[in-house]
């Protein structure tokens, strides 16, 4: 086993792979299970467990619309404990993308990604895909992430 497949080493090629390994999976609220079904974060979710095993926190349950009503930035801050923040303009492909539907709300979805032009995410009412990172998505890029080994 190389360095680049052993659990627990991360390259960008190794999560670009493992992120578009959910490709086509159904979205499901709350679901993080390849080819059955997930959510945004369950993908990053599941992206994870591929790169490291076990989960680093567990998370707790929330509603379809929990961003509508926080009273913080609950995904950025949990993604600040775990991941490595970076500035959304300098994003490599591998990295975790977090995206606000509205400048007053906070970030709310999540997608990894792909290559320069190419976001890996799931989506209500679809399955996962991979799309243009096209400038409505830019827009409303808030935050961006490495996975803890990944080098800029």
């Amino acid at each position: 086993m190389s360095a680049a497949t052993e659990p627990g080493s991360a390259t960008r090629i190794r999560v670009v792979a493992a992120a578009r390994s959910w490709l086509g999976t159904p979205y499901h609220h709350q679901a993080s299970l390849r080819g059955v079904g997930c959510d945004c974060l369950g993908l990053v979710r599941g992206v994870w467990r591929e790169l490291y095993g076990s989960e680093p926190e567990a998370v707790p349950p929330y509603d379809q619309h929990w961003a509508q009503h926080a009273a913080g930035e609950t995904l950025a801050l949990a993604a600040m404990r775990h991941l490595r923040a970076g500035a959304p303009a300098e994003a490599l492909p591998g990295d975790v993308l977090l995206f606000r539907w509205r400048d007053h709300l906070p970030a709310a979805h999540c997608a990894i990604l792909s290559k320069p032009g190419s976001i890996v995410h799931a989506h209500d009412g679809a399955a996962v895909g991979e799309v243009a990172f096209t400038g409505w998505w830019r827009r409303h890029c808030s935050h961006a992430f490495s996975f803890p080994e990944l080098v800029r």
